[in-house]
């Protein structure tokens, strides 16, 4: 398994990962099989999404934030970050993606995100592969 951490900037956003994850892929050699993405955080994710248009990373925190908003009447965990976790929950802590020929099979318009829901914070990020190597 090898781990790369990250620095977010805001409470909430999506950074890009795909290149860190190719590196990986290219570190431990392999050529073909599947890799597991993971975050270890109860208020962050990892996901697959567009890459080409920004906009896309904008709606999707748009429409998280308008319906989990940070302080929505009721909740009770003494952090105050109750809809991080919420909507961690609902992109989830991981993504497997194929590999083939030494590189992630994605779509043309696809790449990895992390998604910060309680930042800024220093996060990492765990990559384990399996399958054939050189």
């Amino acid at each position: 398994m090898l781990s790369f951490t990250l620095k977010t900037r805001q409470r909430e956003e999506f950074v890009e990962i795909t290149e860190e994850v190719r590196q990986c892929v290219r570190t431990c050699r392999l050529t073909t099989g599947v890799v597991v993405v993971y975050c270890p955080h109860t208020t962050a994710g990892v996901t697959i999404q567009e890459n080409a248009d920004p906009d896309v990373v904008h709606d999707l925190l748009l429409w998280f934030q308008q319906r989990i908003p940070q302080h929505f009447p009721g909740f009770r965990h003494g952090e105050g970050n109750s809809d991080a976790h919420l909507k961690s929950s609902l992109v989830g802590s991981s993504v497997t993606l194929i590999v083939e020929g030494g590189d992630l099979v994605l779509g043309r318009w696809q790449g990895i995100y992390f998604c910060e829901f309680d930042g800024p914070r220093t996060r990492t990020v765990h990559v384990q592969t399996l399958g054939n190597t050189e």
